[in-house]
């Protein structure tokens, strides 16, 4: 494997995060509270453009995992709940109740994939469908946190 396949894969998989055996997913999700604190940090548009950027990244970085990896979204790529992540809490206030919060309702919505998510897994092709499902559960849970918060 040539340097350029084992970085993409190092990224894919969240620094080999999604290596873990047991719920990588759960785990890479994790990672990417990290970037929410520091997205957190640098205001409403600087953090929006960071994660659009972000978002092609990803979609770039998992396409070319499943290239090298040669299996369609295996669950060692976890790029996609980082972004996922990052997605749920954008422009709200990092906190301990957010992140846990936004953590567990991102999960869920990842998991059970409700419509249009499941859409996107299934019709999207390559990195752009690996990302993109975990960016629709990151908007949905962004809008039910924001109308928790609201309401409580």
């Amino acid at each position: 494997m040539q340097f350029r396949d084992k970085a993409v894969v190092f990224a894919a998989t969240g620094g080999y995060v999604g290596l873990i055996p047991v719920a990588p997913g759960t785990f890479g999700t994790l990672v990417g509270l990290p970037l929410c604190y520091l997205l957190s940090k640098i205001g409403p548009v600087p953090a929006l453009v960071a994660t659009a950027i972000f978002i092609g990244a990803s979609v770039w970085i998992a396409h070319r995992a499943e290239a090298v990896l040669d299996r369609h979204d295996p669950g060692c790529i976890v790029i996609d709940e980082i972004v996922g992540m990052a997605v749920t809490l954008i422009w709200l206030p990092f906190t301990a109740r957010t992140a846990v919060a936004g953590f567990v309702l991102f999960r869920l919505l990842d998991i059970l994939k409700p419509p249009p998510v499941r859409t996107l897994d299934r019709k999207l092709p390559g990195g752009l469908g690996v990302v993109m499902d975990d960016v629709a559960a990151g908007m949905i849970a962004n809008l039910i946190l924001r109308g928790l918060f609201f309401w409580l």
